[in-house]
């Protein structure tokens, strides 16, 4: 089986329409429907349900999708850790932590500042990320290690340590007639008519419907919140970044967040595996 097999029939299963699939692969229709019908053929099995309106993807093809996504992200790591080796120099070593931007800031200070003090430390590049990109950056490759917030983030087939588990608190304007409560729940914010949620981007980059705030960040959305236009729950711990004019309030029955540090499960850099360890000291 080719990679180029799996990356046709990705695009196909993702998008759910053949016509969509050629356009985002750079490729006409037919030989695209070809590909993926002689891929059916030589497995024994039907990956996709077709008619005149609609493809659906069968039992085999749910597997078949989430292998081959597996699949086609260590083909890509192994191009980008084998590019990434060739180019280190022995001046100039480095590791990529992958860390979602405005999250645990604190804690990633601290952990930058305890590894730099370490004897035989790298220089550690940060990448901040949108929401749930540090899975696929570390996935694929362009990462070495990353902190992570479950049950948010997906930890399957990565090696992790936790680091830290707290409660949730609503984000709100300051003088807004909830930030009065001493709690509240998450029914109480599902629909508060002046303060609709935030909509974050999909993978493909296209928004959810809704009528609240398209944003991209954190640092985007806390200004929206002061602005009165949005609210946000976000672990406890962002309290010791906010701004005098928004108000962390406890939310009851939010899910505890669990920080975890996670890295490739067949990783052998020592320096990751320092990294880990002074995680674990703080």
């Amino acid at each position: 089986m080719e990679t180029r097999e799996l990356r046709y029939f990705v695009a196909v299963a993702e998008e759910l329409h053949f016509g969509r699939a050629a356009q985002r692969l750079g490729m006409a229709q037919p030989p695209l429907s070809r590909a993926i019908s002689q891929l059916e053929r030589r497995l024994g099995v039907a990956l996709l349900q077709r008619t005149s309106r609609s493809v659906t993807l069968t039992e085999a093809g749910e597997v078949m999708l989430h292998e081959a996504r597996v699949a086609l992200d260590a083909v890509e790591a192994t191009e980008h850790r084998t590019r990434r080796a060739a180019h280190a120099t022995v001046d100039h070593p480095s590791i990529v932590l992958a860390t979602k931007a405005g999250a645990s800031s604190e804690l990633l200070a601290k952990l930058l500042d305890a590894y730099a003090a370490e004897p035989g430390s790298i220089r550690v590049d940060v990448t901040l990320c949108g929401p749930g990109e540090q899975t696929r950056l570390l996935r694929t490759g362009r990462a070495d290690v990353a902190i992570l917030h479950q049950p948010y983030d997906d930890t399957a087939h990565f090696d992790i340590e936790e680091l830290r588990t707290e409660g949730q608190v609503a984000i709100l304007p300051a003088g807004h007639v909830l930030t009065t409560r001493e709690h509240l729940t998450l029914n109480d914010l599902a629909d508060v008519p002046d303060l609709p949620l935030p909509r974050w981007p999909r993978p493909d980059g296209s928004y959810p419907a809704g009528p609240g705030p398209e944003v991209q960040n954190h640092t985007q959305l806390l200004q929206l919140i002061s602005l009165g236009r949005s609210l946000m729950v976000s672990p406890d711990s962002c309290r010791s970044q906010l701004r005098d004019d928004v108000v962390a309030v406890p939310v009851a029955d939010a899910p505890t967040i669990t920080t975890v540090i996670a890295w490739p499960p067949h990783s052998r850099s020592r320096p990751v595996a320092d990294l880990v360890r002074t995680a674990l000291r703080l």
